[in-house]
């Protein structure tokens, strides 16, 4: 799978004669482009310019005497093949702040229906402009309210901006964002598993913990999260997310998350070979009201202790049951 945008590091003397031969030409031979000047000034000490691809690429340059930075979605010229890449947080502030405006304009452009939502704009910026999975990304907001059954686009969108806005992921935008995908392959179902983490993050902040997604364990595996607060420590999570069974082989909602907790308990799955320790969330989120309700009344094992089972909405109301000893004190479960 491609992989989010990121910069690409070119170190050595830079002009616009070598733009010209080493960047513009061969994009132009290649897809077509148009040279212009950036929409917004370069940082200090740098000269920039902007390439619109006939194909709807984008892609940008700004360089000083001894370096250039580029970042873009488009075909990458051979010149900057062998350069080093850099996320949006490793490349230097001045630069990253000032590519990420062109792109989060272009973006607002592109898609206006984004503009109430900076915060969600920002965080995915990586993935909503990726080369691959630009348009699959965003029409998976758009179209599918981000995963939640029975709720509107701008339902779904005002939830995860309220969450995005408190920042707690900011330091791990790069890998959470980029769970999301970049794939020109529209797959709802996936992107719906990737929100899953994020609707967990979102239940653990608000019940008080600290996160840290992708914590390595032992056996070779990552388990989702590490939450931690002063009252309870620590406890690692790991989290999943049933399709409803009106979109899986099975035919009720309860066969449903049993057979989605089994990947993640049987075979080479992360929590088989664990040996304990770690709690399972099982995100029902994506299940309309009767399945929920199903799940509810009977409150059925995943066959994994300790475990939550739970149903979030973009109203922020959330319900579920626990199943074992969870070492998360989450006010909400009963």
């Amino acid at each position: 799978m491609a992989r989010p945008l990121r910069f690409r590091y070119a170190p050595g003397r830079w002009d616009m004669s070598r733009v010209n031969r080493d960047v513009y030409q061969p994009l132009d031979a290649n897809l077509g482009a148009t040279m212009s000047a950036p929409w917004y000034d370069p940082p200090d000490g740098y000269e920039a310019r902007r390439f619109d691809v006939d194909n709807g690429d984008t892609a940008l340059l700004a360089w000083t005497d001894d370096h250039a930075y580029w970042l873009g979605n488009t075909e990458t010229p051979s010149s900057l093949w062998r350069t080093d890449k850099e996320s949006f947080d490793e490349a230097p502030f001045e630069i990253s702040r000032w590519a990420q405006r062109e792109f989060i304009a272009e973006l607002f452009e592109e898609s206006p229906w984004l503009k109430p939502y900076p915060h969600l704009s920002w965080f995915f910026l990586p993935v909503f402009l990726s080369k691959d999975g630009r348009e699959t990304t965003r029409s998976f907001f758009y179209e599918h309210a981000a995963g939640f059954p029975d709720a509107t686009r701008d339902e779904a969108l005002e939830f995860y901006e309220d969450f995005f806005a408190t920042g707690v992921l900011d330091e791990y935008r790069e890998l959470m964002a980029g769970k999301l995908g970049t794939s020109e392959y529209f797959d709802p179902t996936r992107m719906a598993a990737a929100m899953g983490e994020f609707d967990v993050a979102y239940l653990l902040t608000e019940a008080g913990y600290d996160i840290t997604p992708e914590i390595e364990v032992a056996t070779g595996h990552s388990i989702d999260f590490r939450a931690e607060n002063t009252r309870a420590g620590g406890a690692l999570i790991e989290v999943t997310r049933p399709l409803p069974p009106n979109r899986r082989s099975v035919s009720n909602p309860i066969a449903a998350i049993r057979d989605t907790a089994q990947t993640k308990t049987n075979g080479e799955g992360q929590l088989a070979e664990h040996g304990g320790g770690v709690t399972l969330f099982v995100d029902c989120s994506s299940y309309p009201d009767d399945d929920w309700s199903a799940i509810m009344g009977e409150q059925p094992d995943v066959r994994h202790r300790p475990a939550v089972v739970f149903r979030l909405r973009p109203s922020g109301h959330v319900e579920g049951y626990s199943k074992g000893s969870v070492p998360v004190d989450l006010p909400w479960l009963s």
